[in-house]
C-alpha cells in the first residue's frame, strides 16, 4: 500500500509543478497579490528607444530584475548585468524597476521578463514590437514623354515596412484608385517590400500634373515620406494670330505673329492668304509675317500652320486695313481730341467770366464816381448868394438851367 501513496503524491507534486508553471507563462497576475509585478507591453520603431517599467504594489525588499528575450539578465536592481550600453537604468526604487533600450533593432523584438525574486518567485511578461520604418517611396514610369491619348503605367515601391506599409496615389489633391499593393518578404530579414502601379491615359491637362505616391504607416506621421514626380505628356499645337496693333493704318509698318501652345514648341509656320497669295510686301519670317508698307489690297483672311513633329493646327486672322488719315476709326484718338476739345472750351468760357467780372467791377466803381461829382458841382456857388434865385443862376448849369427852375407866382 505503500508505494501507490509514493506514487500517488509524486503526481501530486508534479501536477503542481505543471500548474504552477503555466501561470507563470500565461502571466496570471493576482489582485490580491501585493508582490505580484506589473508590466506594459511596448511599440517602438527601428532606432527609437523604448523604456521598460516593472512595478510591484508593495515592497518586501526583494529586488526586481529585468532579463531579455534570450532570458540574459540586463539588471538586477540597480546592478548592470549585460554589458550593453544600448541598456541603460532609467529608474530602481524597491516598487519600480525601469530601463530604456536605445537604438531599439529588429532583433531587439519579442518578450521581455520582469521577475521578484520571492518565494515563490513572480514574474511578469512585456512583448516589445519593433515597426520597420519604410523606406522613401521610389517612383518609376516617368522616363519618357507619353503622347496625348496615350497611357502610361507608374509604379512606386518602399522598401523595409514592418508591418507591410500601404501605397497613395493623388494627382494634385484628389487621391487616384492604383492596383492592390504587392507585399513581399525579404529574406532573412522580418521586414517587407511593397508596391502599387497606377495606370492612367493622359491627356494634354496632365502635361505638367503632379503624381505623388505617399506611405501610409504606424511608424509615420501622415505625409512624412511622399515622392512625387511631373508627368509629360506631347501634344500638337493650340494656334492663334497676334497682330501687332490692333489698328493697323495703311502706308506703315505691321506683322502678325503666330502663336503655337504645344509640347514641345513648334518648330516650323506656315504662312498663307485665304483665297488668293500672299502681297508681295508681305514676307513671311517664321512665326512672323511682316508688312514692310500696308495697303488696302493687303485686306483678307491670312492663316498660319505650326507644327511640332506630334501634329499641326491652323490659326487665322482677318487684317482690316484702314485709311491713314481716318481718325474716326480711331476711338483713343477720338477721346484724346474729345479731352483737348473740352479743355479748350472749358480755358475760354473761364477767360470770359473773368473779364466780365471785371467789366462789372469798373463800371459799379465809374457811376459811383460820376453820381457824387454831379451832386457836388451843382450845388456849387449857391452857398454866398443873397436869394433863392440869385443862387440857382450861379449854380452850374448857365442861365437856361436857372430860368428852367424858377417859379412864377401870379
Amino acid at each position: 500500500m505503500a508505494l501507490p501513496s509514493a506514487r500517488s503524491t509524486l503526481w501530486s507534486v508534479s501536477l503542481l509543478m505543471v500548474l504552477f508553471a503555466a501561470a507563470v507563462r500565461s502571466n496570471i497576475i493576482f489582485d490580491d497579490d501585493p508582490l505580484q509585478p506589473v508590466t506594459t507591453d511596448k511599440t517602438v520603431s527601428v532606432g527609437g528607444t523604448v523604456t521598460l517599467t516593472c512595478t510591484v504594489p508593495e515592497s518586501d525588499n526583494s529586488s526586481l530584475q529585468w532579463s531579455n528575450t534570450a532570458q540574459q539578465t540586463l539588471y538586477f536592481g540597480e546592478k548592470r548585468a549585460l554589458r550593453d550600453n544600448r541598456i541603460q537604468l532609467h529608474r530602481s526604487t524597491p516598487t519600480e524597476l525601469s530601463i530604456t533600450i536605445a537604438e531599439v533593432q529588429m532583433s531587439d523584438e519579442g518578450e521581455y521578463t520582469c521577475s521578484i525574486f520571492t518565494m515563490p518567485v513572480r514574474t511578469a511578461r512585456a512583448t516589445v514590437t519593433v515597426l520597420g520604418v519604410p523606406g522613401e517611396p521610389q517612383i518609376l514610369g516617368f522616363e519618357n514623354a507619353v503622347p496625348e491619348g496615350g497611357k502610361v503605367t507608374l509604379t512606386c515601391t518602399s522598401t523595409g515596412s514592418k508591418p507591410p506599409a500601404k501605397l497613395h496615389w493623388y494627382r494634385g489633391d484628389m487621391e487616384l484608385e492604383g492596383h492592390s499593393n504587392v507585399v513581399e518578404t525579404v529574406p532573412d530579414n522580418p521586414t517587407y517590400n511593397v508596391s502599387s502601379e497606377l495606370t492612367l491615359e493622359v491627356s494634354r491637362s496632365d502635361d505638367k500634373a503632379l503624381i505623388t505616391c505617399a506611405v501610409d504607416h504606424p511608424s509615420l506621421a501622415p505625409g512624412d515620406k511622399r515622392s512625387e514626380r511631373a508627368l509629360r505628356v506631347l501634344y500638337s499645337p493650340d494656334v492663334r494670330i497676334t497682330p501687332e496693333s490692333n489698328l493697323p493704318r495703311e502706308g506703315e509698318k505691321f506683322y502678325l505673329q503666330c502663336v503655337g501652345n504645344g509640347n514641345p514648341e513648334p518648330t516650323s509656320y506656315r504662312w498663307e492668304k485665304k483665297d488668293g497669295e500672299l502681297p508681295p510686301l508681305a514676307k513671311a519670317d517664321g512665326a512672323f509675317l511682316r508688312f514692310e508698307m500696308l495697303n488696302k489690297s493687303d485686306n483678307g483672311v491670312y492663316l498660319c500652320e505650326a507644327n511640332n513633329g506630334i501634329g499641326h493646327n491652323l490659326g487665322e486672322y482677318t487684317l482690316l486695313v484702314q485709311d491713314a488719315a481716318d481718325n474716326i476709326a480711331d476711338p483713343t484718338a477720338m477721346s484724346t481730341s474729345s479731352g483737348v476739345d473740352h479743355a479748350v472750351i472749358g480755358g475760354v468760357v473761364a477767360v470770359i467770366v473773368f473779364i466780365l467780372l471785371c467789366l462789372l467791377i469798373v463800371l459799379g466803381r465809374y457811376l459811383i464816381r460820376h453820381k457824387g461829382t454831379y451832386l457836388t458841382h451843382e450845388a456849387k456857388g449857391s452857398d454866398d448868394a443873397p436869394d433863392a434865385d440869385t443862387a440857382i443862376i450861379n449854380a452850374e448849369g448857365g442861365h437856361s438851367g436857372a430860368e428852367d427852375k424858377k417859379e412864377y407866382f401870379i
